[in-house]
């Protein structure tokens, strides 16, 4: 044990450090199967990647600027796939499970002559996770953002924005309870947020 934790302080940490855009301490990140362009990724404190993550911010889509951002004390578990190419931010204590993909893009597919594997790159909107999510297992997160402690249940596509305090299910995702600030619990809603009992 002290002898990892040595190894962490003098030869891991460092050289994630030189590595990534920002690498803070207390951040692992393990047995991934790729990072692409780690200069632009952004990586806070007590943050946990699991085993055969793929990792990317490159700017396919010819932005200047590409981020990818993992806030403080942030989990995501095994066989994540987060690619971006523009802006992706996942913000402080957000819980993810394995095998959940984001993007902030995707393949093009307009012209029905060539295979869409030879397509540019369509830039979608940026993505915010917000602080005190959970995303469930084999969630696909494409151009939408999740709202502050808002839940994403097992299996769900997300491809617009789930607001703050809700929890969203489905493919596509859509909202089914959301919390009431003036009543202090959770209520059914209908599939646009909006309460059916109160």
């Amino acid at each position: 044990m002290i002898l990892s934790k040595l190894y962490y302080i003098l030869v891991r940490y460092p050289l994630n450090k030189l590595r990534f855009g920002a690498f803070g301490y207390q951040s692992h990140i393990n047995h991934v199967i790729r990072i692409e362009m780690p200069q632009n990724i952004f990586i806070g404190k007590n943050v946990s990647v699991g085993k055969f993550a793929w990792l990317a911010a490159n700017p396919l889509t010819g932005f200047h600027e590409c981020k990818l951002i993992l806030g403080d004390n942030t989990y995501i578990g095994n066989s994540a796939h987060i690619y971006c190419t523009k802006s992706i931010t996942i913000e402080n204590s957000v819980l993810i499970a394995d095998r959940v993909y984001i993007s902030d893009n995707q393949h093009g597919f307009k012209d029905i002559e060539r295979p869409i594997i030879e397509q540019p790159i369509v830039q979608l909107n940026d993505v915010v996770i917000k602080e005190g999510a959970w995303i469930g297992e084999n969630v696909c997160i494409s151009g939408a953002s999740i709202g502050k402690n808002s839940i994403v249940g097992a299996n769900s596509v997300v491809t617009k924005d789930i607001p703050d305090y809700c929890i969203a299910v489905g493919a596509p995702a859509k909202i089914i309870k959301r919390y009431s600030v003036e009543k202090q619990d959770w209520f059914k809603t209908d599939d646009k947020g909006n309460f059916i009992e109160i």
